[in-house]
Protein backbone atom coordinates (compact mmCIF):
# COMPACT_ATOMS: atom_id res chain seq x y z
CA UNK A 1 0.00 0.00 0.00
CA UNK A 2 1.45 3.37 -1.04
CA UNK A 3 2.15 5.98 1.61
CA UNK A 4 0.30 9.27 1.16
CA UNK A 5 2.64 12.15 0.37
CA UNK A 6 2.70 15.28 2.50
CA UNK A 7 0.93 18.21 0.85
CA UNK A 8 2.68 21.59 0.65
CA UNK A 9 0.99 24.80 -0.47
CA UNK A 10 3.31 27.40 -2.00
CA UNK A 11 2.09 31.00 -2.50
CA UNK A 12 4.16 33.48 -4.51
CA UNK A 13 3.43 35.95 -7.32
CA UNK A 14 6.74 35.16 -9.05
CA UNK A 15 6.05 32.34 -11.50
CA UNK A 16 9.74 31.41 -11.81
CA UNK A 17 10.02 30.95 -8.03
CA UNK A 18 6.79 28.93 -7.94
CA UNK A 19 8.09 26.69 -10.71
CA UNK A 20 11.50 26.15 -9.05
CA UNK A 21 9.96 25.46 -5.63
CA UNK A 22 7.56 22.98 -7.20
CA UNK A 23 10.48 21.14 -8.82
CA UNK A 24 12.51 21.06 -5.59
CA UNK A 25 9.63 19.86 -3.41
CA UNK A 26 8.29 17.29 -5.86
CA UNK A 27 11.82 15.88 -6.19
CA UNK A 28 11.70 15.37 -2.41
CA UNK A 29 8.44 13.43 -2.57
CA UNK A 30 5.97 16.19 -1.64
CA UNK A 31 2.64 16.95 -3.32
CA UNK A 32 2.41 20.63 -4.23
CA UNK A 33 -0.40 23.15 -4.65
CA UNK A 34 0.48 26.65 -5.84
CA UNK A 35 -1.21 30.06 -5.85
CA UNK A 36 0.04 33.51 -6.90
CA UNK A 37 -1.53 35.50 -4.05
CA UNK A 38 -3.14 35.04 -0.65
CA UNK A 39 -6.68 35.52 -1.90
CA UNK A 40 -6.40 32.72 -4.43
CA UNK A 41 -4.68 30.52 -1.84
CA UNK A 42 -7.60 30.97 0.58
CA UNK A 43 -10.05 30.03 -2.17
CA UNK A 44 -8.03 26.88 -2.87
CA UNK A 45 -7.87 25.97 0.82
CA UNK A 46 -11.67 26.04 1.01
CA UNK A 47 -11.94 23.46 -1.79
CA UNK A 48 -9.08 21.05 -1.00
CA UNK A 49 -10.00 17.57 0.22
CA UNK A 50 -6.86 17.51 2.36
CA UNK A 51 -5.49 20.27 4.58
CA UNK A 52 -1.86 21.09 3.64
CA UNK A 53 0.85 19.87 5.96
CA UNK A 54 2.81 23.11 5.48
CA UNK A 55 2.13 26.50 3.88
CA UNK A 56 5.02 28.48 2.34
CA UNK A 57 4.20 32.06 1.42
CA UNK A 58 5.84 35.15 0.01
CA UNK A 59 4.98 38.45 1.72
CA UNK A 60 4.70 41.10 -0.98
CA UNK A 61 1.92 39.95 -3.33
CA UNK A 62 -1.04 41.64 -5.05
CA UNK A 63 -4.69 41.35 -3.92
CA UNK A 64 -3.77 39.80 -0.57
CA UNK A 65 -0.22 39.93 0.76
CA UNK A 66 1.49 37.39 2.98
CA UNK A 67 0.71 39.19 6.25
CA UNK A 68 -3.00 39.32 5.43
CA UNK A 69 -2.95 35.71 4.25
CA UNK A 70 -1.25 34.55 7.45
CA UNK A 71 -3.80 36.46 9.54
CA UNK A 72 -6.68 34.78 7.67
CA UNK A 73 -5.17 31.30 8.09
CA UNK A 74 -4.25 31.83 11.75
CA UNK A 75 -7.75 32.94 12.77
CA UNK A 76 -9.48 30.03 11.01
CA UNK A 77 -10.03 27.09 13.44
CA UNK A 78 -9.80 24.59 10.57
CA UNK A 79 -6.47 25.98 9.32
CA UNK A 80 -4.71 27.60 12.27
CA UNK A 81 -2.54 24.60 13.13
CA UNK A 82 -0.94 24.34 9.69
CA UNK A 83 2.78 25.20 10.02
CA UNK A 84 3.31 28.49 8.15
CA UNK A 85 6.64 29.62 6.66
CA UNK A 86 7.44 33.01 5.16
CA UNK A 87 9.82 32.80 2.19
CA UNK A 88 10.56 36.41 1.32
CA UNK A 89 13.04 38.84 -0.17
CA UNK A 90 12.21 41.16 2.77
CA UNK A 91 15.40 40.41 4.65
CA UNK A 92 16.07 43.29 7.03
CA UNK A 93 16.21 42.54 10.74
CA UNK A 94 12.98 44.53 11.18
CA UNK A 95 11.20 42.37 8.58
CA UNK A 96 12.35 39.14 10.17
CA UNK A 97 11.49 40.41 13.66
CA UNK A 98 7.96 41.28 12.52
CA UNK A 99 7.47 37.84 11.00
CA UNK A 100 8.58 36.16 14.20
CA UNK A 101 6.46 38.50 16.33
CA UNK A 102 3.41 37.52 14.30
CA UNK A 103 4.12 33.89 15.13
CA UNK A 104 5.06 32.30 11.82
CA UNK A 105 6.79 28.97 12.28
CA UNK A 106 9.84 30.03 10.27
CA UNK A 107 11.11 32.98 8.23
CA UNK A 108 13.45 32.15 5.35
CA UNK A 109 14.95 34.89 3.21
CA UNK A 110 15.51 34.82 -0.55
CA UNK A 111 17.80 33.70 -2.05
CA UNK A 112 17.54 30.57 0.08
CA UNK A 113 19.46 27.34 0.45
CA UNK A 114 17.48 24.29 -0.60
CA UNK A 115 18.78 22.33 2.39
CA UNK A 116 17.54 24.98 4.86
CA UNK A 117 14.06 25.01 3.34
CA UNK A 118 13.75 21.22 3.32
CA UNK A 119 15.02 20.95 6.91
CA UNK A 120 12.47 23.53 8.08
CA UNK A 121 9.60 21.77 6.31
CA UNK A 122 10.59 18.38 7.73
CA UNK A 123 10.87 19.74 11.27
CA UNK A 124 7.51 21.49 11.17
CA UNK A 125 5.75 18.39 9.83
CA UNK A 126 7.27 16.27 12.61
CA UNK A 127 6.19 18.73 15.31
CA UNK A 128 2.66 18.96 13.95
CA UNK A 129 2.45 15.18 13.76
CA UNK A 130 3.14 14.98 17.51
CA UNK A 131 0.39 17.51 18.23
CA UNK A 132 -2.02 15.45 16.10
CA UNK A 133 -1.00 12.30 17.95
CA UNK A 134 -1.83 14.01 21.24
CA UNK A 135 -5.26 14.90 19.84
CA UNK A 136 -5.84 11.26 18.95
CA UNK A 137 -4.62 10.11 22.36
CA UNK A 138 -7.03 12.51 24.07
CA UNK A 139 -9.89 11.11 21.98
CA UNK A 140 -9.01 7.55 22.95
CA UNK A 141 -8.64 8.37 26.64
CA UNK A 142 -11.96 10.18 26.89
CA UNK A 143 -13.72 7.51 24.83
CA UNK A 144 -12.40 4.75 27.07
CA UNK A 145 -13.59 6.67 30.15
CA UNK A 146 -17.00 7.14 28.53
CA UNK A 147 -17.13 10.70 29.85
CA UNK A 148 -20.14 12.75 28.84
CA UNK A 149 -19.57 16.47 29.14
CA UNK A 150 -21.39 19.61 28.19
CA UNK A 151 -19.75 21.48 25.29
CA UNK A 152 -19.76 24.75 27.27
CA UNK A 153 -17.19 25.07 30.03
CA UNK A 154 -19.04 27.59 32.13
CA UNK A 155 -22.68 28.53 32.50
CA UNK A 156 -24.26 30.85 29.95
CA UNK A 157 -23.86 33.90 32.18
CA UNK A 158 -20.05 33.65 32.32
CA UNK A 159 -17.30 33.67 29.71
CA UNK A 160 -16.43 30.16 28.48
CA UNK A 161 -12.79 30.12 29.53
CA UNK A 162 -10.85 28.02 32.04
CA UNK A 163 -7.27 28.28 33.31
CA UNK A 164 -5.75 25.33 35.14
CA UNK A 165 -2.47 24.23 36.67
CA UNK A 166 -1.65 20.51 36.87
CA UNK A 167 1.35 19.02 38.70
CA UNK A 168 2.92 15.62 38.20
CA UNK A 169 3.27 13.32 41.21
CA UNK A 170 5.49 10.22 40.98
CA UNK A 171 3.02 8.14 42.95
CA UNK A 172 -0.43 9.35 41.93
CA UNK A 173 0.34 10.85 38.52
CA UNK A 174 -1.06 14.23 37.41
CA UNK A 175 -3.21 16.14 39.87
CA UNK A 176 -5.04 19.45 39.63
CA UNK A 177 -3.24 22.10 41.69
CA UNK A 178 -5.34 25.16 40.84
CA UNK A 179 -8.11 26.16 38.45
CA UNK A 180 -10.25 29.16 37.71
CA UNK A 181 -13.18 29.08 37.78
CA UNK A 182 -13.22 26.37 40.41
CA UNK A 183 -14.31 22.91 39.37
CA UNK A 184 -17.67 23.22 41.12
CA UNK A 185 -18.57 26.16 38.87
CA UNK A 186 -17.78 24.32 35.64
CA UNK A 187 -19.98 22.07 33.55
CA UNK A 188 -17.03 19.76 32.86
CA UNK A 189 -14.71 17.93 35.20
CA UNK A 190 -11.67 20.21 35.19
CA UNK A 191 -9.82 17.70 37.36
CA UNK A 192 -10.43 14.94 34.82
CA UNK A 193 -9.57 16.95 31.73
CA UNK A 194 -6.41 18.34 33.33
CA UNK A 195 -5.14 14.86 34.15
CA UNK A 196 -5.94 13.50 30.70
CA UNK A 197 -4.26 16.39 28.87
CA UNK A 198 -1.11 15.71 30.88
CA UNK A 199 -1.30 11.95 30.25
CA UNK A 200 -1.86 12.43 26.51
CA UNK A 201 1.14 14.73 26.12
CA UNK A 202 3.53 12.55 28.13
CA UNK A 203 2.45 9.46 26.19
CA UNK A 204 3.63 11.15 22.97
CA UNK A 205 6.68 13.16 24.10
CA UNK A 206 7.82 11.09 27.08
CA UNK A 207 8.61 12.53 30.50
CA UNK A 208 12.22 13.26 29.62
CA UNK A 209 11.15 15.69 26.88
CA UNK A 210 7.80 16.93 28.12
CA UNK A 211 9.13 20.22 29.47
CA UNK A 212 10.87 20.84 26.13
CA UNK A 213 7.53 20.62 24.33
CA UNK A 214 6.68 24.21 25.38
CA UNK A 215 3.25 25.16 24.04
CA UNK A 216 0.81 23.04 22.03
CA UNK A 217 -2.52 24.13 20.54
CA UNK A 218 -5.02 21.24 20.60
CA UNK A 219 -8.53 20.38 19.48
CA UNK A 220 -10.41 18.64 22.30
CA UNK A 221 -13.24 17.27 20.23
CA UNK A 222 -14.83 15.23 23.02
CA UNK A 223 -15.94 18.43 24.74
CA UNK A 224 -16.09 20.56 21.57
CA UNK A 225 -13.40 22.91 22.86
CA UNK A 226 -9.82 23.82 22.14
CA UNK A 227 -6.91 23.89 24.53
CA UNK A 228 -3.51 25.49 24.75
CA UNK A 229 -1.12 23.61 27.01
CA UNK A 230 2.28 24.78 28.23
CA UNK A 231 4.73 22.51 30.06
CA UNK A 232 7.58 23.51 32.32
CA UNK A 233 9.46 22.31 35.41
CA UNK A 234 11.78 23.32 38.22
CA UNK A 235 14.63 21.29 39.80
CA UNK A 236 13.59 18.87 42.54
CA UNK A 237 16.04 16.16 43.56
CA UNK A 238 13.29 14.22 45.31
CA UNK A 239 11.41 13.64 42.05
CA UNK A 240 12.07 10.63 39.82
CA UNK A 241 13.03 12.84 36.87
CA UNK A 242 15.05 15.27 38.98
CA UNK A 243 12.46 17.96 38.43
CA UNK A 244 8.90 18.85 39.39
CA UNK A 245 6.91 18.87 36.16
CA UNK A 246 3.73 20.84 35.64
CA UNK A 247 1.30 21.95 32.97
CA UNK A 248 -0.54 25.23 32.54
CA UNK A 249 -3.55 25.08 30.26
CA UNK A 250 -6.24 27.35 28.86
CA UNK A 251 -9.45 25.76 27.57
CA UNK A 252 -12.08 27.62 25.54
CA UNK A 253 -14.59 26.95 22.76
CA UNK A 254 -12.36 28.76 20.22
CA UNK A 255 -8.63 29.45 20.42
CA UNK A 256 -6.95 30.95 17.37
CA UNK A 257 -3.26 30.72 16.64
CA UNK A 258 -2.96 34.44 17.45
CA UNK A 259 -4.70 33.78 20.77
CA UNK A 260 -2.15 31.08 21.57
CA UNK A 261 0.75 33.50 20.98
CA UNK A 262 -0.66 35.99 23.49
CA UNK A 263 -1.68 33.27 25.95
CA UNK A 264 1.81 31.80 25.86
CA UNK A 265 3.30 35.10 27.07
CA UNK A 266 0.94 35.09 30.07
CA UNK A 267 1.64 31.43 30.89
CA UNK A 268 5.39 32.00 30.72
CA UNK A 269 4.97 34.79 33.28
CA UNK A 270 2.99 32.47 35.57
CA UNK A 271 5.60 29.76 35.12
CA UNK A 272 8.41 32.09 36.15
CA UNK A 273 6.54 32.93 39.34
CA UNK A 274 6.02 29.22 40.06
CA UNK A 275 9.71 28.46 39.55
CA UNK A 276 10.77 31.40 41.72
CA UNK A 277 8.22 30.49 44.43
CA UNK A 278 6.48 33.84 44.09
CA UNK A 279 2.83 34.42 44.95
CA UNK A 280 0.39 34.77 42.09
CA UNK A 281 -3.38 35.04 41.87
CA UNK A 282 -4.95 32.71 39.31
CA UNK A 283 -8.01 34.95 38.81
CA UNK A 284 -5.76 37.90 37.94
CA UNK A 285 -4.17 35.89 35.15
CA UNK A 286 -7.53 34.47 34.06
CA UNK A 287 -8.73 38.07 33.68
CA UNK A 288 -5.66 38.93 31.60
CA UNK A 289 -6.14 35.95 29.32
CA UNK A 290 -9.80 36.80 28.88
CA UNK A 291 -8.78 40.36 27.98
CA UNK A 292 -6.23 39.36 25.34
CA UNK A 293 -8.65 36.86 23.82
CA UNK A 294 -11.39 39.49 23.71
CA UNK A 295 -9.09 41.87 21.87
CA UNK A 296 -8.98 40.22 18.46
CA UNK A 297 -7.72 43.36 16.75
CA UNK A 298 -5.12 42.48 14.14
CA UNK A 299 -1.47 42.39 15.05
CA UNK A 300 -0.73 43.35 11.49
CA UNK A 301 -0.31 46.55 9.60
CA UNK A 302 -0.07 45.11 6.09
CA UNK A 303 2.03 47.04 3.63
CA UNK A 304 0.87 47.45 0.08
CA UNK A 305 3.07 46.40 -2.74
Amino acid sequence: MSVSKHLIMVVDDNQDILFNLKLILEANNYDIKTANNGKKALEMLSTLDKVPDVIISDIMMPKMNGYEFFAAVSTNPQLNRIPFLFLSAKSTSEDIRLGKMLGVDDYITKPFKKEDLLASISGKIARNKKANLIDEEIKKIFSSLNIKMQPSILNKDQPSLCLLLVYWDDVTGPFLKQSYPSGKNCLISINTIGKQLFHAATSIYGHDKITKAQGILLNIENIENQGYVFFDSFPDKDERFGEKQYMLSVIAPILTYFDSLKIKEVLIEISEKIKNEQNWEIKEYWDRILEVMSDRSTLLNPQSK
